[in-house]
């Protein structure tokens, strides 16, 4: 799935580009640089996780296929089958979704995908490390019915694809469309921290799932981004583990091990008596500025640098990751986190010491990113050929 990910993104780049430009020709330009390097690195990222955990991509389903299935693929044959099964993984995917809000644990591998404060197709591409390998087995219905593997990825991908022109905010109401299918304005309600908002509108593809089990809201007034705690960093490492932080702060504060367990699986806000629950969305959190350092120029232009530099090494190792060896694979994910990492430094030096021993560790920093990743373009390069 990752390849054809890959083949995609000149048409997201392209998109993105044109939302960029649409904005700042009629004013309303919602994109900063920092918030969409940042996004765009947990896209990379994601890419990398997936690669380094095949079991949980398609290996578990295409293992329960043949020890569950009721009906045979034959029956899934020609153009219904493939909409049924989009149909089925769309629904298998609204109760991932909504346990991923009720739930803690789940919760905190969901929340990379809300963090950011601005709403764009950069947002979109913001996907979460651990969702899918913690979320395999909410698709093993679709073994029952029989539907072959090929269907079950190619439903991932039309679910997945399908969900990226949903996030802008310059498309408006959409009239009935709004009252069937995930549009971005049932989307924008969805990311928003309103609490008239908050765990509301999970259907990826259909709104229908959320009419049909209470969890729909119209978009009535305007929306707040982000989470209801905001990130407030550029590090792409602490956005994936902030909220298992927090979960383990709880669970140390915790005395009683069954209460340390339902913390777990009790919903993100939930905590165990004698210890303040995380505080709802108030005014003031809907009136807080956004999360925008000052960042200078140059940290920039090396941001930018190391994101392109990432995400080329990236494409290199995924066309080919297929072939190699876990441990060399784990070592290329390695490498795209410290490239990740890297970019995240530049855009976090904000008013840094100025000092000539800040300015050289900065440098140091960028280099050895850079060095890193220029290193696996040239060992995938050499290997290619073999594998």
């Amino acid at each position: 799935m990752h390849r054809v990910l890959l083949v995609a993104v000149p048409l997201f780049g392209l998109c993105i580009a044109l939302e960029w430009l649409w904005g700042r020709l009629t004013g309303r330009d919602n994109y900063r640089l920092p918030d969409s390097i940042s996004s765009l690195s947990q896209g990379l990222l994601s890419l990398a996780v997936a690669a380094v955990t095949p079991l949980f991509q398609s290996g578990l389903y295409a293992w329960a296929l043949p020890h569950l299935a009721l009906l045979p693929a034959s029956t899934w044959s020609g153009a219904w089958g493939w909409a049924i099964a989009i149909v089925v993984y769309d629904f298998c995917d609204y109760w991932l979704h909504r346990v991923s809000h009720e739930s803690a644990l789940f919760w905190a591998a969901h929340a990379v995908h809300h963090q950011s404060e601005h709403f764009n197709l950069t947002t979109a591409l913001r996907q979460e490390s651990f969702y899918a390998v913690m979320g395999a087995p909410f698709f093993l219905p679709m073994a029952l019915l029989g539907l072959p593997v090929d269907l079950y990825l190619g439903a991932g991908l039309f679910v997945l694809l399908y969900q990226f022109w949903i996030h802008t905010e310059h498309i408006g109401r959409l009239g009935w469309l709004d009252r069937v299918f995930s549009t971005p304005s049932n989307h924008r309600v969805h990311h928003a921290v309103n609490p008239a908002y908050l765990d509301r509108n999970y259907g990826a593809v259909l709104v229908l799932w959320d009419r049909m089990f209470g969890t729909f809201v119209e978009e009535t007034e305007r929306c707040v981004y982000g989470t209801v705690k905001p990130l407030r960093s550029w590090s792409p490492l602490r956005a994936i583990g902030q909220f298992y932080g927090e979960l383990l702060d709880r669970a140390r504060a915790t005395p009683r091990w069954v209460d340390r367990a339902r913390l777990l699986f009790k919903s993100p806000g939930w905590a165990p008596p004698g210890l303040a629950p995380f505080p709802p969305p108030d005014e003031a959190r809907l009136g807080q500025p956004r999360f925008d350092p000052p960042v200078s120029r140059l940290d920039k232009a090396r941001a930018v640098s190391l994101l392109l530099m990432t995400a080329v090494a990236s494409a290199v190792w995924l066309d080919v990751s297929d072939e190699l060896s876990e441990g060399r694979n784990l070592l290329a994910a390695a490498v795209i986190a410290i490239g990740l990492s890297a970019a995240g430094a530049m855009l976090s030096r904000g008013a840094a010491d100025p000092s000539r021993r800040t300015r050289w560790r900065a440098w140091a920093i960028y280099l050895g990113a850079m060095a890193s990743c220029g290193a696996l373009i040239a060992v995938i390069g050499a290997i290619a050929p073999k594998v």
